[in-house]
């Protein structure tokens, strides 16, 4: 994750999620960093095999629900369905 700032507001920085392999507990916690990290990896796999389309895009990248780390591939999906982390 990196920081940047805007060059019309200096004081304010913005998060910037880029594309790029994030660990599954990584990725949760952005999603959910108000609910301790088992929760938050319970949260977005009930997202994940929630949303049909998502999760079979993620299966034809080669995704395994043991796997600890996500794809730049599978990222870019999770972030096109879902949304990238606020």
């Amino acid at each position: 994750m990196k920081k940047i700032t805007c060059s019309h507001d200096t004081d304010v920085p913005v998060e910037e999620w880029s594309v790029r392999p994030y660990s599954k507990s990584e990725l949760a916690r952005a999603y959910a960093p108000e609910i301790g990290e088992r929760s938050a990896l319970n949260r977005l796999s009930r997202w994940l095999h929630g949303n049909v389309l998502l999760y079979q895009a993620l299966l034809d990248t080669g995704y395994r629900s043991a796997q600890q780390i996500f794809t730049s591939k599978q990222v870019e999906l999770i972030f096109e369905y879902i949304g990238k982390p606020s």
